[in-house]
């Protein structure tokens, strides 16, 4: 069952999946429209989970279940996959490959990159110690609200910059 991410509890378990590229506005409405039927009926062995989710940055699905009635079983975090699969298919995006590193230009700007690349982007000075990078480790909604977004120096990043 649907429930709006703000009222989600802290505890709540989530996964972050972010696109390599910006969603435009009409696949943005077709994405929320799939994930909120999906929320809707998304289950455990046939029992409804409370469950939301959140798009940031016109690139970043969270998703968020409230396990502390049901767990979310291996069953339903592979539907959750299989959906995800289709939206990357669909917009012919990049979701599942975690071999990506985030980072904010500004407050809302943000890119991803490949991990292979991440080095020459420290080289260039593009990506500081400073930098705001997004934490993909986070699980729970209020270890997103405190520790998903981080400085590149808080980060495994800190090994690119001279201490």
């Amino acid at each position: 069952m649907y429930i709006p991410f703000d009222q989600m509890p802290g505890h709540a378990r989530i996964w972050t999946y972010t696109s390599n590229r910006k969603l435009e506005k009409k696949e943005l409405d077709i994405l929320s429209s799939r994930l909120s039927v999906f929320c809707e009926q998304w289950n455990t062995h046939g029992a409804l989970m409370p469950t939301s989710f959140e798009i940031r940055f016109d690139q970043v699905i969270i998703l968020a279940v409230d396990e502390s009635q049901l767990g979310a079983s291996g069953c339903s975090i592979d539907s959750s996959v299989r959906l995800l699969r289709d939206i990357e298919t669909k917009f012919e995006i990049d979701l599942l490959n975690q071999g990506k590193v985030s980072f904010l230009h500004g407050e809302n700007n943000l890119e991803v990159n490949n991990l292979l690349g991440i080095k020459s982007k420290v080289k260039e000075g593009i990506l500081q110690a400073e930098t705001i990078v997004l934490n993909p480790v986070v699980q729970s909604k209020s270890d997103l609200e405190k520790n998903w977004k981080i400085k590149a120096k808080e980060s495994w990043l800190n090994k690119f910059f001279e201490n």
